[in-house]
C-alpha cells in the first residue's frame, strides 16, 4: 500500500503544533507495518526530499506572502504539482490522507485528476479554535468552509474523540457512519526524565518543596489559561506556597499577566512564554500536577504527555479522554471548580500518586502509535474496498 500524507507541518519540515508529531509518528508507525508513506509538506529549513525513519518526505517551496488562505492555496498548488512527479518516480498511490483544512484544495485536485480517494483527519475545528463561535471575518468563515468541504468530499473522516465526532456532525452535518474515532498517540517514554524536581524549581526562584501546578499550551481563549488564573486566589487561600507555571505563548498571555497582578497573585505565577521542547519536558517532570482549563479541547495531547511523566492531570469537562477520579480529575469550566480539584490533590498526596500511576498505565495500553497505526490501516482497507 502506498499512501500520500498531506499536512502543512511535520517534525521534519515546519513544526507549528500538535499536528506535526501526529503526522510524523503515525507515518513512522505505518511504515513499520510495511506501508509506503510519502509526507507532502512545506519545506521549512529542510531539503526537498529525505527518507527519515522509513518515511519519504516530499517538501515544497512556495511564496509565503499574504494571509493564511493565500499561503495555503499556493502550498496546495505546489503539493499537487509535486504529487504528479512523485507518482511518475514511485508509482501510483492507493490513498491520500490529509490533516486539517490546510491541504484540502490539493486533496480535491488529486481526487479529481487521478481518481484517488482521500481520508481527512480533522484534529480540531475553526469554530472550536475561535471560542465556539465564528467572527464576521472572512478568514475563519472560509477555513470552516474548507473543513466542511473536506467532510463532504472525503471517503472517510477520522477524528480523535467522541466529543470531536459530535462537534463535526453538528457543525458540518457529516454522517456519523462516515466518521471514525482513532485517538492521538505518544511515543512511550518520550517525556520521562530522571531529574531532581527541586533543582528545577530553585532555578526559577521557587522553593524546592513548593507545589507547582503547570499549564502547558497556547495562551488563547480555547485553552482557557484565564480560567486557571482566576482560580489561583482560592488555591492560595488554602495552600499559600503553591506556584503556577505557564508554558506557552499567545494573545491571552498579557491578559493573564495583567489579571494576575490585579488579583495580587502575580508573585505566585511564572509566565515563561514559548520555550524549547527540553524546557517543557523539564517542567513536565518537575511539576506536581498538570492543569488543562480548556473551554474547547479536540483531544488534549498534554494529558498523554503528563501521563508519560507520571503526573496527575486536572482538566475541564471539555477534555473527554480522562476518566474522572480514575486517571485524572475533571472540573466544570469555571475557576471555582478548577480550584476545588487542585486543592483536593494538594490535600491528598497519595491520590496524586495514584492518578499519575493510573494515567501512565492507561497510556501504555491505549495510546501507542503501533496500536493507532493498526487502527488506521483498518480504515484504509475499508476505503479501498469501496473503490
Amino acid at each position: 500500500m502506498r499512501i500520500g500524507m498531506l499536512s502543512w507541518e511535520s517534525l521534519y519540515s515546519t513544526k507549528v503544533g500538535g499536528v506535526a508529531p501526529h503526522v510524523s509518528e503515525l507515518s513512522e508507525a505505518l511504515a513499520r507495518r510495511g506501508i509506503e508513506v510519502h509526507v507532502f509538506t512545506r519545506r521549512g529549513d529542510f531539503g526537498s526530499y529525505d527518507e527519515i525513519n522509513g518515511v519519504h518526505y516530499q517538501r515544497v517551496d512556495f511564496d509565503q506572502s499574504g494571509d493564511i488562505l493565500v499561503q495555503m492555496d499556493r502550498m496546495c498548488d505546489a503539493i499537487f504539482d509535486r504529487f504528479g512527479h512523485v507518482q511518475k518516480l514511485f508509482g501510483s498511490f492507493d490513498l491520500v490522507h490529509g490533516h486539517d483544512w490546510h491541504p484540502v484544495a490539493a486533496l480535491n485536485r488529486i481526487k479529481a485528476a487521478y481518481k484517488i480517494p482521500y481520508l481527512i483527519t480533522l484534529h480540531s475545528t475553526e469554530w472550536g479554535r475561535n471560542g465556539n463561535n465564528f467572527s464576521g471575518d472572512y478568514v475563519p468563515r472560509e477555513i470552516a468552509h474548507r473543513e466542511w468541504l473536506a467532510g463532504y468530499e472525503s471517503a472517510m473522516v477520522i477524528t480523535t474523540t467522541q466529543r470531536m465526532k459530535d462537534e463535526l456532525k453538528w457543525l458540518y452535518q457529516i454522517p456519523g457512519d462516515k466518521i471514525e474515532i482513532i485517538p492521538n498517540g505518544l511515543i512511550i517514554g518520550s517525556f520521562r526524565r530522571s531529574q531532581d524536581p527541586g533543582r528545577v524549581k530553585e532555578r526559577h526562584g521557587i522553593h524546592p518543596l513548593a507545589p507547582v501546578v503547570l499549564f502547558c499550551g497556547r495562551m488563547n481563549y480555547q485553552k482557557g489559561p484565564s480560567i486557571l488564573v482566576e482560580a489561583i486566589p482560592q488555591v492560595l487561600a488554602r495552600h499559600w506556597d503553591a506556584k503556577f507555571v505557564f508554558v506557552g505563548e499567545g494573545g491571552m498571555r498579557p491578559i493573564c499577566e495583567n489579571r494576575a497582578r490585579e488579583l495580587g497573585v502575580d508573585g505566585s505565577c511564572i509566565f515563561l512564554g514559548y520555550t524549547p521542547s527540553n524546557v517543557k519536558e523539564e517542567w513536565m517532570n518537575a511539576c506536581d500536577m498538570i492543569c488543562l482549563p480548556s473551554r474547547n479541547e479536540p483531544f488534549g495531547i498534554v494529558v498523554l504527555e503528563g501521563w508519560d511523566a507520571g503526573k496527575p492531570v486536572i482538566a475541564t469537562e471539555a477534555v473527554s479522554i480522562i476518566k474522572n477520579f480514575e486517571d485524572g480529575l475533571l472540573a466544570y469550566i469555571q475557576p471555582e471548580s478548577i480550584a476545588w480539584c487542585i486543592n483536593r490533590l494538594l490535600d491528598n498526596p497519595k491520590e496524586m500518586e495514584r492518578l499519575g500511576k493510573a494515567g501512565r498505565e492507561r497510556l501504555e495500553k491505549e495510546f501507542t502509535w503501533d496500536e493507532i497505526a493498526r487502527e488506521t490501516e483498518i480504515v484504509y482497507e475499508r476505503v479501498l474496498k469501496k473503490r
